[in-house]
């Protein structure tokens, strides 16, 4: 990414840590809305061992996403490379942020054909149990699943720390 003069400018590579309450409990607009500011969506490429949070993917336009026609039928994309989409809802517990949710979504994407595959139910599933709490990774495969882990560690280790045993235990040791 450059800017007008030419100079790089790093991406921004953050979760959105806290919540607001958008309505400030006067119960007017808005109230029943899901708030989407705890959750940070973060792409897993086991194809170059890289890990990293997309915000466009929360709109389905992360990088991975871009330029390629989506199909419902993984049958029509036999060469797609394999992405992770991964929902990650971070929550303050007793002892500050943590890691609250995590399920991970799969993406094919096949840019010879600019065609890719992804099942939109899931990922509003995903998406939705994680805010709910639950650790959705057994389905993942191994690489990415130590790519989402060292992620998760080396972004915030006091957030890892604090996350439950069953957010750990689902994702290898170092």
């Amino acid at each position: 990414m450059s800017n007008e003069d030419g100079s790089k400018q790093k991406k921004s590579n953050a979760f959105t840590i806290m919540k607001d309450d958008s309505t400030a409990g006067h119960g007017g607009y808005g109230v029943g809305s899901v708030s989407l500011e705890n959750i940070s969506p973060v792409i897993i490429d086991p194809n170059e061992s890289h890990a990293f949070v997309d915000m466009g993917a929360m709109h389905a336009r992360s990088e991975i996403e871009r330029r390629v026609k989506f199909l419902p039928n993984k049958d029509e994309v036999p060469n797609g490379l394999l992405y992770w989409i991964v929902w990650v809802t971070v929550e303050r517990g007793e002892n500050g942020p943590y890691y609250h949710g995590v399920a991970g979504s799969e993406v094919r994407v096949d840019r010879s054909i600019k065609r890719a595959y992804k099942s939109m139910p899931e990922h509003v599933t995903h998406m939705d149990k994680s805010m709910k709490g639950y650790y959705i990774v057994e389905h993942m495969d191994d690489a990415s699943k130590k790519l989402l882990a060292d992620f998760l560690r080396e972004f915030d280790p006091k957030m890892w720390e604090n996350a439950p045993d069953e957010l750990k235990d689902a994702l290898p040791a170092q």
